[in-house]
């Protein structure tokens, strides 16, 4: 049916007739209400309903700009976009000014009879020819006009106006409801939208004091978890991939706790040998083993009052890690060669690139201890899970390193842009050293992605990905009597740290690092991304001179 199109006279001169294409009409906006309160879904429906079933034709919903007195056609039925968008209207221009203005309902019962009528948003040649009426009816939010619902009626139609009226005065207040929920759900999303982002804010704000960058949700989330156990004293957990910042997450605990103007000790599992475990936690009395010239008060005592960081946890031995349990549970340590009980007050945090669950199960670390542990475990977000900081990381690195080597080398936006897209296994610790390895080799003062792409690794050191970020554990020693073949690797082996394999550097790339810095191992090690331990053990393998 055409706007214009007359519903037929036999039946529309029968009142029930009409009753009926009322009552369908409100079933069907009930219906549209019922699936959305949205109007953008409701009122044009609305409209086309209007037109459809009661012949009123060109219905038009004209509300006013936010802030402003200026008002204009948002929804319509059976008008043009051009038509809609020269419908617009301020206070008292034409009859819909005047109804925006006033508030009261208008009647127009001959459009050419109406010199206030403008027709604006349909020349009066585009309208069918005979009498034409318009019926704007006001639409109201807390006793305030917002708008105005209007419409053309065709005067042949044998239906009288005021059935007309009620239905567009039921349907206006309707959508008075509809325009008032939907600014009430919008003013609430806003004051979630400016907590939210207060909140972020605070959280940035969080971050940056205690030096850690990138505002990623899921490293937002970290922090979010760090701040409200920081008033606790149970032990935290932090797990997460090697190069993921644990350091930096355990020195932030501490620095939201209490205990900020304390000690905070921190020591790596993985570089102490094992003979030396318990002096180094504990301490130790004169005479206590050959060379103890004089006691010494150990990590744990030194660290009393305060937070000791534990990092590579899953490296401690099983003979330490009974001691520490009963440390923990206690609050007391026994100094090597010592009688006496020393007690003690320390916030323990433990970090480890391990999945300690798994190292439970292989019979490598002591369940009770683990469960010590976990008390609050908090996942660190590795760089795959918060690449948007990409960028900011990198330019945190470019201005630290440039100072501390001064330099003045810079990156355009297609060289963050590829190293955004990169992977990064060794996370920010990798990223870091290629930023310095950069800075330290450029050639130019500015570099575009084609400069730094020789820079990047080799895509081969992505592969067993996975395998890298969850380390197996080390073999518990076989019966001497094992296959020679059989037997676990060598020590030295398990001393490295095991984000990266064995056979992740060839020889020409270790040569090669360590021409490039003069043949200072570490400084060559920390070209590669790796530890000097990391670098001689792969050294010594390759049996390089």
């Amino acid at each position: 049916m055409t706007p214009d199109t007359e519903i037929d006279a036999d039946a529309g001169s029968s009142p029930s007739f009409w009753r009926q294409q009322e009552m369908l009409l409100f079933e069907q906006v009930m219906s549209l209400v019922g699936k959305s309160l949205s109007p953008d879904v409701v009122l044009r429906e609305m409209l086309h309903l209007l037109s459809e079933l009661l012949g009123l034709n060109r219905g038009r919903v004209v509300l006013r700009d936010e802030g402003s007195d200026t008002a204009r056609i948002r929804y319509a039925y059976g008008l043009t976009r051009k038509e809609m968008a020269r419908g617009v209207y301020q206070p008292g221009d034409g009859v819909t000014g005047r109804v925006l203005e006033s508030g009261q309902l208008t009647i127009v019962q001959d459009i050419d009879q109406e010199p206030r009528f403008l027709l604006r948003a349909v020349p009066r040649a585009d309208l069918p020819p005979g009498p034409v009426s318009f019926i704007a009816m006001p639409i109201t939010i807390d006793r305030q006009t917002v708008g105005v619902m209007a419409c053309h009626r065709i005067r042949t139609r044998m239906r009288t106006l005021s059935d007309d009226l009620t239905v567009l005065r039921i349907l206006s207040t309707l959508a008075g409801q509809l325009l008032q929920l939907q600014q009430s759900l919008l003013a609430k999303t806003k004051v979630l939208e400016q907590r939210n982002e207060i909140l972020t804010k605070a959280l940035q704000a969080e971050a940056t004091r205690y030096g850690i960058v990138g505002t990623a949700p899921s490293l937002l989330k970290a922090i979010s978890e760090l701040e409200r156990v920081s008033d606790a004293t149970a032990s935290v957990l932090l797990m997460g991939e090697s190069g993921t910042g644990k350091e930096l997450f355990a020195r932030a605990l501490h620095l939201a706790s209490p205990r900020r103007d304390k000690p905070f000790i921190k020591i790596n599992c993985a570089a102490i040998p094992d003979t030396l475990f318990e002096s180094e936690l504990f301490g130790h009395e004169r005479g206590a083993f050959t060379g103890a010239a004089s006691a010494r008060a150990g990590w744990f005592e030194q660290a009393n009052a305060g937070t000791i960081f534990l990092d590579e946890i899953g490296e401690m031995p099983l003979a330490m890690q009974t001691k520490l349990l009963r440390t923990l549970q206690e609050g007391t340590i026994t100094r090597l060669g010592g009688k006496r009980e020393i007690s003690i007050d320390v916030r323990l945090v433990a970090a480890t690139n391990r999945d300690l669950a798994r190292g439970v199960d292989e019979g490598v670390f002591r369940q009770d201890l683990y469960y010590r542990l976990n008390v609050i475990p908090i996942h660190l977000p590795s760089l795959a899970e918060r690449r948007e900081d990409i960028p900011a990381l990198v330019l945190h690195f470019l201005n630290h390193i440039n100072q501390a080597h001064q330099r003045n080398v810079n990156l355009s936006q297609d060289a963050l842009d590829l190293l955004q897209q990169q992977e990064w296994p060794g996370n920010i610790r990798e990223l870091s050293n290629l930023i310095e390895r950069v800075i330290l080799l450029a050639e130019h003062p500015i570099l575009d992605a084609h400069d730094i792409a020789r820079f990047l690794p080799d895509k081969r050191r992505y592969e067993d990905r996975d395998q890298r970020r969850a380390p197996e554990w080390p073999s518990p020693p076989r019966a001497p009597h094992a296959a020679p073949d059989m037997q676990p690797p060598a020590p030295a082996a398990m001393a490295v740290r095991p984000y990266a394999p064995a056979a992740s550097h060839s020889a020409a790339q270790l040569k090669a690092a360590l021409a490039q810095s003069a043949g200072n191992k570490s400084r060559a090690a920390q070209l590669l991304g790796l530890t000097p331990r990391q670098f001689s053990y792969r050294w010594e393998k390759l049996g390089l001179q």
